[in-house]
């Protein structure tokens, strides 16, 4: 399977939420008993390790190093999302996720209702994905989709449609951890493509700060610039806070809501009595279609 330093990205966030299901009960940030075992096996054998708590801190802490703040911003956003997605259930027909990666979010929401969910990602992200389905769970459940795309070159809409996409479903639309791996021709390419969107489908996501990717606030995470800006040139899309309404009103989307890193901790983090901070790099918004 060839390589893609994007798609690489895939299997952090799932690290996380597995080692997330180490921690005891009340203090764990992130519920997903599939996360393990959509990973490969030499992750699934790391996250093993942390069972035993003084590894599985001392992973938490080697986070830190590489990006200060950015394992409760992963896991809070998850949190926030699957509260949305939650509060959303009864006026919803469908679920599209974008950059859908490894994420299991499809598979438990199955569990929940029988409605369309749709993964979308990179052609190397679903073969890899289809893989993991097979062997875990023998193959995707009916109401499961998986959608090959390119969001840099390939319409989303047509994508969606010829996987049974109708423009006329009421949908909630998940964009996690994927804005910032975008141009920004990108990022508006996928919100023309959501402009068809029914009134009243919802569609949250995640994104950087601009003042990060143009280098002027480094956020005191040097080794994670270096790394997505200077070596590989991984991300390249940020915005600012007080920009976001303006720019997703362009493409008929009405601003609800934005969880910044303070109140994101306060709401998931403080409860668990953990001691962990976010980083003011990365914010959620939370949108809904007028």
């Amino acid at each position: 399977m060839a390589r893609n330093p994007a798609a690489q990205t895939a299997f952090g966030p799932m690290v996380l939420a597995a080692v997330e299901q180490n921690e005891p009960a009340g203090r764990r940030l992130v519920d997903d008993d599939l996360a393990d075992l959509f990973l490969p096996a030499p992750l699934r054998w790391l996250v093993a390790t942390t069972r035993a708590a003084p590894i599985r801190r001392l992973m938490i802490r080697g986070s830190e190093w590489a990006g200060p703040g950015l394992w409760a911003n992963l896991a809070c956003r998850k949190r926030f999302i699957a509260d949305k997605i939650t509060e959303s259930l009864d006026d919803i027909k469908a679920v599209v996720i974008l950059g859908a990666g490894l994420d299991t979010r499809a598979y438990l929401l199955n569990r929940q209702v029988r409605m369309p969910v749709f993964e979308v990602d990179l052609p190397v992200n679903i073969a890899r994905k289809a893989q993991a389905v097979r062997r875990v769970l023998g193959g995707p459940p009916l109401s499961v989709r998986l959608v090959a795309l390119d969001f840099e070159r390939d319409d989303l809409l047509t994508a969606l449609a010829e996987h049974g996409y109708h423009t006329d479903y009421r949908a909630f639309f998940v964009c996690e951890g994927v804005t910032q791996y975008l141009t920004e021709d990108g990022v508006r390419r996928t919100l023309d493509g959501l402009r068809a969107a029914a009134p009243g489908s919802r569609l949250v996501f995640t994104y950087v700060r601009r003042d990060f990717i143009d280098g002027t606030n480094l956020y005191s995470t040097r080794t994670l610039y270096r790394k997505v800006r200077k070596r590989q040139q991984l991300w390249h899309f940020g915005i600012e806070p007080d920009e976001v309404a303006d720019f997703i009103a362009e493409y008929g989307w009405r601003l609800v809501e934005q969880a910044g890193p303070d109140e994101l901790v306060a709401r998931y983090v403080e409860p668990t009595g953990r001691k962990l901070k976010a980083s003011q790099l990365e914010w959620s918004a939370y949108a809904e279609k007028t």
